[in-house]
């Protein structure tokens, strides 16, 4: 899914900067195949590394994410102070049968988002975490 992510914004960047060849001579032709370049060894390269950094992990007391390419960002969801657990497919991860599930917390940093997950573990994961959360006394703020 991040591959194909990847190339959709790269043939996007490109069709852009053509179009601005074509409209306006300031722009160098050669940029187009110099964008081309980036692009293919951003999709090879960056869905790869978005892999091997994004982590998580729930456990009785907490959910745990890890995220960030240049920097890294660990969060860590307390049970007591989840507010909503959910669940949500996009166009093209359900292509690839996968799904997102997004922790609400009473967090000024915002919700915690768990993307690429497996249709069935995110469904799982929703009901695990709904309950775990339900019974952990707190009023989730």
């Amino acid at each position: 899914m991040w591959h194909l992510s990847a190339v959709v914004e790269g043939v996007f960047a490109v069709a852009l900067l053509t179009g601005a060849v074509l409209l306006w001579d300031r722009v160098p032709a050669w940029t187009i195949a110099a964008l081309a370049v980036v692009q293919v060894g951003w999709a090879a390269v960056v869905p790869r590394w978005r892999y091997l950094v994004h982590r998580w992990e729930t456990t009785e007391t907490a959910v745990y994410t890890q995220t960030g390419w240049w920097a890294r960002e660990r969060r860590i969801a307390p049970m007591s102070r989840i507010q909503t657990v959910d669940y949500a497919e996009g166009p093209v991860a359900r292509l690839f049968g996968l799904a997102r599930v997004t922790i609400t917390t009473a967090s000024a940093a915002g919700a915690i988002s768990i993307d690429g997950l497996d249709r069935d573990t995110a469904r799982r994961l929703v009901d695990d975490l709904t309950l775990r959360a339900d019974a952990v006394e707190g009023d989730a703020t």
